[in-house]
């Protein structure tokens, strides 16, 4: 059978059909991605421009709530701390203080994530102006728990120290099993005494699908060519 004029050979032709397979799906994977990644990236910038709502009861799935701004009103409960290694705007090295909210309406409770802190003031004794007593209203942002890399270490629940934004974790620590598995990151509105600072949401999805797409789709041609033109100068060799 002849394929472009020529007979194909048998080992180039078993190594680069797989390979040929492998980068077109791999291609039409970061195609789907990109459309993904926009569709996310136009439902976020939509929630991010609309008024904060009212947080309502039920269990709130993560997925149709994300990145959306809402508001809720409650007492935070300080025995449940926890502190989650993370940069601030700036790049320094702190934590980012998460504490669960009780909430007035006798919903349950959600998790805030009420902003961040540099090393010395990880400790709340640190910060004693910042622990505010009774009801609250938090407005800030809805976020999915965060995915745990397989480079991610478990976290130090001695120590108090988490590697990832791990709500399920979190939630059973505290025990407490009335909250949807998602945090409410607090906008910049000040905390007395400074810490812990809000705001701290970080809304820069990255999106490089396309350029993903456009590598493995020219590395397929590229492929494609050199079998084509390998077979050709073969044939003219034999002849």
């Amino acid at each position: 059978m002849q394929i472009f004029g020529f007979r194909p050979a048998l080992w180039p032709t078993l190594i680069t059909l797989p390979a040929l397979v492998l980068l077109l799906a791999l291609g039409t994977w970061q195609t789907q991605r990109l459309f993904w990644k926009l569709d996310l990236i136009e439902r976020m910038q939509q929630g991010l421009a609309a008024e904060p709502v009212a947080l309502p009861p039920g269990p709130l799935p993560a997925a149709e709530w994300s990145y959306r701004r809402v508001s809720v009103t409650g007492t935070y409960d300080y025995r449940h701390e926890f502190h989650m290694l993370a940069h601030s705007e700036r790049g320094n090295f702190g934590y980012l203080v998460i504490v669960p909210l009780k909430r007035a309406d006798g919903q349950g409770h959600v998790l805030v994530r009420r902003g961040w802190v540099p090393p010395e003031h990880k400790q709340a004794a640190t910060r004693p102006d910042g622990q505010v007593p009774g009801e609250v209203t938090v407005t800030g942002i809805v976020h999915a728990p965060g995915i745990r890399g397989w480079l991610i270490p478990d976290p130090d629940t001695k120590a108090n120290l988490w590697y990832y934004a791990d709500a399920k974790a979190m939630l059973a620590q505290a025990g407490i099993q009335d909250a949807p598995l998602f945090f409410i990151d607090a906008d910049a509105t000040p905390n007395p005494g400074v810490w812990p600072r809000g705001g701290h949401a970080r809304m820069d999805i990255p999106n490089n699908h396309l350029a993903y797409a456009f590598t493995w789709y020219s590395a397929a041609v590229v492929l494609a060519v050199i079998y084509v033109l390998w077979h050709r100068r073969r044939q003219r060799g034999a002849v």
